[in-house]
């Protein structure tokens, strides 16, 4: 995926946080530099619950990852001292969520289809409620 996609998608997701009453950052830099271990924080006082989250696009029904990239993901929200999430928008299915322990370690990376996080992940509706 180019740049261009990821940070539209970001923006999108987080547009559509906005409209839900969640508040949401970008982080600038976000898979360009080391200290940029995520895409967005993500927040809703009321609720009192924060996340820490990275962002994907799929066209294809399964979604590769690196290793790496996810543990700096958690490592990064151990010190910020919130859960992290992956947001996964597949093709016309909207957006989804998962917690990192949830994803298939394939050996070489991480992975998570299109098919199981629809088992195992949250959907965007029902992650905000």
């Amino acid at each position: 995926m180019n740049k261009t996609k990821g940070a539209n998608a970001e923006r999108e997701l987080l547009h559509m946080l906005e409209r839900e009453k969640w508040k949401a950052v970008r982080v600038a830099g976000s898979g360009m530099i080391e200290e940029t271990a995520c895409d967005l924080i993500m927040s809703h006082g009321l609720k009192k619950k924060q996340f820490i989250v990275e962002c994907k696009t799929c066209k294809d029904k399964k979604r590769y990852l690196e290793k790496q990239q996810i543990e700096e993901l958690k490592k990064f929200a151990i010190e910020w001292g919130a859960p992290p999430v992956l947001a996964v928008k597949f093709s016309r299915q909207g957006w989804w969520f998962i917690e990192p322990e949830k994803l298939e370690d394939t050996g070489k990376g991480l992975a998570i289809s299109l098919e199981d996080i629809q088992k195992i992940g949250i959907s965007f509706d029902d992650f905000i409620r």
